[in-house]
């Protein structure tokens, strides 16, 4: 029987640890402090292991020498972006199989995937790091704004501001203090963003779902705006684009096994420009989306392949072959009733409170496109509501 150590201080990974347990895995969860009584699948999950946030790595070191007195840890499983590094540090602190520190840092500090994009010849937006005023001075002065000031350890558009201008980037990173180095300013490039979200087994790409979001992500972030995406057909001159860079990006990055979801912009000039990777499963109900399309859902594949590990054999499911897509939104009503959402094609309704969202499938892609225009005109009559977008993320 393995043993699986999954780290997750948010409220995901669900059906991942389901999934472990139908194969008759132990199942062990190291979570936080304040997420004892969250609803998690408590039927699927062995024994809870709490840390606090921002605890000294050397305690949860500490900590995890002696849980794996008693257990042996066969796997250690990252469920979010934010435990990335602290399941890499463990694995190599306790010689677990698995991603270790520095590939894990390519897949989480946005500094670190630049130069592993372009140390590989993978195109990808110009970029400097904020940290030696000379180097900043020189690259502004042949990279024309607008910029994007990104924290390398954020996920999604947390913490991102545009900038436009050299005193206004400026005055950004006064205020940033000494926390000014962890930070990197990057070409702001306007055009369309697109996501690849994939299973990875013994280096090799077992299944992948092309998607095009409406607007970027940043935009709906800032602009509070609605989030949509919808998935491409394989043969889609887009989705071969998009998932040529992705194989690419995946070789280049060294993920051996697990989920990925990386992004990539087509620039109004036609280049295809690598965004940002992540070993993780895309958010915004991604998964439930990918699952609705294809019948595949990234969790439970991702359990199978870190199950499988170096010795064990992996074979996705039969992917079907419809569209779908998403419209996700911050809504005014605690539980918004879309009860007057009534197409058939309709086949998840979002149950989040202050959020409304439905998720859609047709073997049309015109006909997904229709519907999720029109749901974006009538949420925005019906449920939006708009709220800053936190400095740091918040749970």
């Amino acid at each position: 029987m393995l043993t699986l150590l999954c780290i997750a201080t948010y409220v995901k990974g669900h059906e991942f640890l389901r999934e472990c347990r139908r194969q008759g895995c132990r199942v062990l969860l190291l979570t936080e402090e304040k997420l004892r009584d969250a609803d998690w699948p408590r039927d699927s999950i062995d024994a809870f292991f709490y840390v606090q946030r921002d605890m000294p790595h050397a305690d949860i070191r500490k900590g995890a020498a002696h849980l794996a007195r008693t257990e042996r840890l066969d796997r250690i499983v990252a469920l979010d972006d934010f435990d990335v590094e602290l399941a890499a540090m463990l694995r190599e602190h306790l010689f677990v199989p698995g991603m270790g520190e520095t590939t894990g840092r390519a897949f989480r500090d946005k500094l670190a995937m630049r130069r592993r994009a372009r140390s590989h010849g993978i195109p990808c937006p110009e970029f400097v790091h904020v940290l030696n005023h000379d180097a900043i001075n020189e690259w502004t002065s042949r990279v024309p704004p607008p910029w994007v000031l990104k924290p390398r350890a954020q996920a999604g558009a947390i913490g991102i501001k545009k900038v436009q201008s050299g005193e206004e980037l400026w005055r950004v990173v006064e205020a940033l203090g000494d926390n000014h180095a962890e930070y990197l300013l990057e070409q702001f490039v306007p055009g369309d963003v697109f996501h690849v979200d994939s299973i990875v087994f013994n280096r090799r790409i077992r299944f992948a779902a092309a998607s095009r979001y409406r607007m970027p992500p940043m935009a709906v972030a800032h602009e509070g705006g609605i989030f949509v995406t919808r998935t491409l057909a394989a043969s889609d001159p887009a989705a071969l684009a998009a998932q040529e860079m992705n194989a690419r990006v995946l070789e280049s990055f060294g993920l051996v096994r697990g989920a990925s979801h990386t992004e990539f912009i087509l620039a109004e000039d036609g280049r295809w420009l690598f965004l940002e990777t992540s070993a993780r499963v895309g958010g915004a109900f991604i998964v439930d989306v990918v699952e609705a399309a294809t019948g595949i859902n990234l969790w439970r594949e991702w359990a199978r392949v870190e199950i499988a590990g170096e010795d064990g054999t992996y074979y996705p499911p039969i992917a079907l072959e419809l569209c779908g897509g998403i419209v996700l939104s911050l809504a005014r009503q605690e539980y918004p009733d879309m009860s007057a959402y009534t197409d058939p094609e309709i086949v998840q309704r979002i149950k989040k409170r202050h959020h409304a969202g439905l998720i859609v499938t047709s073997p049309s892609s015109d006909r997904v496109d229709q519907l999720l225009e029109e749901y974006v005109g009538r949420f925005y009559a019906d449920f939006h509501a708009a709220a800053p977008l936190p400095e740091k993320a918040t749970e």
